[in-house]
């Protein structure tokens, strides 16, 4: 282990343990990774990953939340950059699987890993698919009660979500080559189109 290493000031250090521990606990889950393996991955000893996490459940908690926020940030800022509700549904889709395609250890960590199941760190899932959704349900252009806006939300989401995750365990079960951005473009553009089409039939639904 260099000194180059063993002396990064505190905020590259805990940034450094966050990365590896994503890519530990991603595959493998909260109780198939231990403490001691992120900290041979991240080249430090368990008591300077002690320092900064005081528990594994408090770095996996920490992840969720870092990770869910960066996906729930490049969502709503590539949907509001737009003006056009289809174009709003488009980018909100393409923001997605680029970051399923470029984060895909962080996917896995949110939708793949049992987090969702387990119900100490389940809350913080539902957190961010609620956050996402009331986001999308904001957009939809149409005549309809806040419940059911809010329920074609989570719908959006979840249609979303469900595509990811099997596109995701067909590259890893070798059905198909390697996540790229091409196809995570042409995945967007198929499910911004199926969903508009429907978006358009509602009551009151844009037109144009």
């Amino acid at each position: 282990m260099s000194d180059q290493r063993l002396r990064l000031p505190a905020a590259r250090r805990r940034n450094q343990l966050l990365e590896v521990a994503l890519e530990r606990f991603a595959p493998n889950g909260f109780h198939g990774t231990s403490m001691e393996e992120i900290a041979d991955a991240a080249g430090v000893t368990k008591p300077v990953l002690y320092q900064h996490f005081g528990s594994k459940r408090t770095l996996y908690l920490e992840l969720l939340e870092t990770v869910g926020q960066e996906l729930l940030r490049e969502v709503t800022d590539r949907a509001e950059a737009e003006t056009h509700p289809y174009q709003r549904l488009l980018a909100g889709f393409r923001a997605y699987f680029r970051f399923v395609c470029e984060r895909t250890s962080a996917f896995q960590l949110l939708f793949g890993s049992g987090a969702r199941q387990a119900d100490e760190f389940a809350e913080a899932v539902r957190t961010l698919e609620s956050s996402v959704a009331t986001t999308i349900a904001a957009f939809i252009d149409a005549d309809i009660d806040d419940d059911h806006r809010d329920l074609l939300g989570y719908a959006i989401v979840g249609l979303g979500e469900v595509s990811a995750r099997l596109w995701v365990s067909r590259q890893e079960d070798g059905i198909s080559t390697s996540l790229d951005t091409r196809e995570a473009e042409v995945l967007a553009v198929r499910l911004a189109d199926l969903v508009w089409a429907g978006l358009r039939a509602l009551p009151g639904g844009s037109q144009s």
